[in-house]
């Protein structure tokens, strides 16, 4: 999936929006943030979960490794004259960890095309702080409709396996919520129903 080609139009889709809002209530419900935290996105897009959150913690590194939404979201931290948010091109696939820990992780979206799903959950446990915060959003199991025949990533996670991924990776008192459902055409005809789940897990 070419994000740089789709970075411009990406926040004109009003499900997104909607997505990204709802993960931060859940967020919001789960964990407990203050004002001396700092948190980081991994896999950010041009921003729209990080600027759903930004008023709950003192900075937020949004990170990603498409330069195209990068770019549309430096634009709209320039043009908020946002303090407290900072862009970051980092693909922890290749790159070494930042020299940062934070006490917040989030992510939407980003784990189903990321071919080494227990590697990065090893990587994100190492940017946390101790204790520290996980909270990763993404799709339940499905059949391969959601991105289609030429996808090559992950169809969706089950939930118990990635509960012992991220408990084989360090994190405690891991658990999942129902957040979102995405509705959306599939090319067998219709419509179909995609759950989106929000894990919140813990480093002592």
């Amino acid at each position: 999936m070419n994000f740089d080609s789709r970075a411009k139009t990406w926040d004109d889709d009003p499900m997104k929006t909607a997505r990204a809002e709802a993960v931060a209530r859940e967020i919001r419900a789960q964990v407990t943030l203050t004002p001396q935290m700092s948190a980081l996105e991994y896999g950010c897009g041009t921003g729209l979960l990080s600027f759903a959150l930004r008023e709950q913690f003192k900075h937020l590194t949004l990170a990603d490794s498409s330069s195209g939404m990068l770019a549309v979201l430096e634009g709209k931290i320039a043009s908020g004259a946002i303090a407290n948010m900072t862009a970051l091109k980092l693909d922890l696939a290749s790159d070494p960890l930042p020299r940062e820990r934070f006490d917040l992780i989030h992510s939407l979206m980003t784990l189903h095309h990321i071919d080494d799903t227990d590697a990065l959950l090893h990587a994100l446990y190492a940017l946390l702080k101790s204790p520290g915060y996980l909270c990763l959003a993404d799709l339940d199991s499905e059949d391969g409709s959601f991105h289609g025949a030429d996808f090559h990533g992950h169809r969706g996670f089950d939930r118990e396996t990635l509960r012992r991924q991220a408990s084989d990776a360090g994190f405690r008192n891991i658990r999942f919520t129902t957040v979102f459902t995405i509705r959306k055409a599939v090319a067998s005809g219709g419509e179909k129903d995609f759950p989106v789940f929000l894990l919140v897990a813990e480093k002592p």
